[in-house]
């Protein structure tokens, strides 16, 4: 049967209605089942969902499924895929029989391993690239029909079965022997084993360009694995705040849109003022980029001090008041012993005022631990907030000391490029042009505004991106160091009241399970 039998049929939605019908057709029965009722349907834990048959046209409301390892979607009039995205554990998703033109939204689905798009409207195999666990494909009776998609296919090294069947690439030449060449692993096509013989011919027939391709493939890994290590590399010195300032980066982006100051570094006499000019300047900014490294290395340092301090201070504290809550129990059970035998009314009150005191005084001792750690974990965060205050401000004030020299540096070597655009000026105007200066230099010195002008703009986008580059480390520094004092606060606060509130709620429990075997007894 498929879903044709459905098309003059109203369409539906997935509801919660529908929702709750197939989780319970489908749950335990008899016995089991009732008292799965009885304590109420958590979608949450559902393991296995079928909505097959449903007339369904659109994927929704299956947000709450998170535990989900098995969807059966299939004989429905589903166009689109898309809702699944929380659907984290799923290893087996059946999509068959539907009207789906385009594999998407499975980004979210990394553990799938069984996946059939059986008779819909795909003419394209691709977005797969995260099923890399991926073992069993259906695209059989779709309309894929370029072997390109096989080609992508290879991304998807634990494929072993694969239909595609009743597709249009079936009529392609030497068809089978394309996908026994370009995905090797492959041990079932069609639902038929792929014999060695065809694994051979396939071998032979497309050899070169299969080796060429696993070069290929290798070499971009091999550049993914570098571009990959780069990335963590660049990634902590960001985390650092001082990344790209361990080379000529900042030095070279002066240049990079000063078109004029590029032009005037070729002015005469400002060669060996040049080189200095780049060799202090990025002498400088490794000084910074060390020295970035190294605090970051003792913030972090002090972050793992603070956190180990802060778990050993809360373990502690729990301990003590573990072994109270322990030595009650004790006395719980000694209470709920003696009710069930005193007999005499008046001893019975004076037991249970006994029991409820001591309730008061359980309760009192735990309040007592929490306003202690509260003091002593109040303690640890305010060394740990000033020392990290401290560390943070401290690197801040070295970075603004040396860009201050890097400022220092860019004014000398204003001061040389105006010197020099000053005294080729006056050559100029002698008609003594250095014969050696390009040409585009010397369209600078039509006149004295036009080469001054070029000379202060290019001094005022240098101190520019100086400042900017400043700006941007020492916001970035004080913007990490005021958001991490802000968590340590906050999630303090939000332990201090989920404590309370524990205990609150401990205690009440203590006194109604007390209440209710004392009425028993009645």
């Amino acid at each position: 049967m498929s879903h044709h039998l459905y098309d003059n049929v109203e369409p539906n939605v997935i509801t919660e209605e529908m929702l709750l019908l197939a989780v319970d057709e489908q749950g335990p029965k008899g016995q089991a089942g009732r008292i799965a009722r009885e304590e109420g349907i958590h979608f949450k834990d559902v393991k296995q969902l079928g909505l097959d048959y449903r007339n369904v046209w659109k994927i929704e409301n299956l947000w709450q499924f998170t535990s989900l390892t098995r969807l059966q979607l299939d004989n429905n009039k589903i166009e689109k895929i898309e809702g699944l995205e929380c659907l984290v554990n799923l290893i087996w998703l059946d999509l068959s029989f539907n009207k789906i033109e385009v594999i998407e939204g499975l980004n979210k689905l990394v553990k799938l391993e069984d996946l059939s798009f059986y008779h819909n409207c795909i003419s394209k195999i691709e977005n797969m690239d995260h099923q890399k666990k991926l073992q069993f494909l259906s695209v059989g009776h779709n309309n894929v029909d370029q072997l390109e998609s096989i080609v992508y296919l290879r991304r998807l090294s634990k494929l072993e079965a694969l239909c595609l069947e009743g597709n249009p690439v079936e009529q392609i030449k030497d068809y089978k022997l394309f996908v026994a060449a370009y995905l090797p692993k492959l041990v079932y096509l069609n639902y038929k084993l792929l014999d060695s013989e065809t694994r051979r011919l396939a071998s032979v027939e497309y050899q070169y360009i299969i080796e060429e391709m696993n070069e290929d493939e290798r070499t971009l890994r091999k550049k993914r694995t570098r571009e990959q290590k780069e990335e963590v590399v660049l990634q902590k010195h960001k985390e650092a705040f001082v990344e790209y300032l361990n080379g000529s980066f900042l030095f070279d982006s002066m240049f990079a849109e000063d078109t004029e100051g590029r032009k005037l570094l070729q002015l005469p006499d400002m060669a060996p003022y040049v080189e200095n000019f780049q060799s202090k300047f990025v002498e400088l900014c490794q000084e910074i980029f060390d020295m970035g490294l190294k605090e970051h290395q003792r913030r972090q340092e002090e972050v793992t001090a603070y956190n180990e301090g802060w778990h050993a201070a809360v373990k502690m504290n729990q301990e003590l008041g573990a072994k109270k809550v322990f030595e009650f129990d004790k006395l719980k059970e000694q209470f709920h012993k003696e009710v069930h035998q005193i007999m005499d009314n008046q001893k019975l009150k004076i037991r249970i005022a006994q029991y409820q005191s001591d309730i008061v005084e359980l309760h009192d001792f735990l309040m007592m631990l929490e306003k202690q750690l509260l003091e002593q974990l109040k303690d640890i965060n305010e060394e740990f907030e000033k020392n990290i205050t401290e560390m943070t401000a401290s690197f801040i004030e070295f970075v603004q000391g040396i860009t201050a020299q890097l400022r220092d540096l860019e004014n000398f070597h204003h001061e040389k490029v105006l010197e020099s655009a000053t005294n080729t000026l006056e050559r100029a105007k002698r008609n003594e042009f250095d014969e050696d200066l390009p040409k585009e230099v010397r369209m600078l010195f039509v006149d004295k505004d036009t080469i001054m002008n070029a000379v202060s703009s290019s001094h005022d986008l240098h101190l520019l991106k100086i400042d900017n580059r400043e700006d941007s480390l020492v916001t970035r520094a004080n913007k990490w160091c005021a958001g991490l004092i802000t968590q340590v606060h906050r999630e303090e606060k939000s332990r201090n009241r989920n404590r309370v509130s524990e205990i609150h709620q401990y205690v009440q429990h203590l006194r109604a399970a007390a209440i209710k075997r004392i009425m028993l007894e009645e």
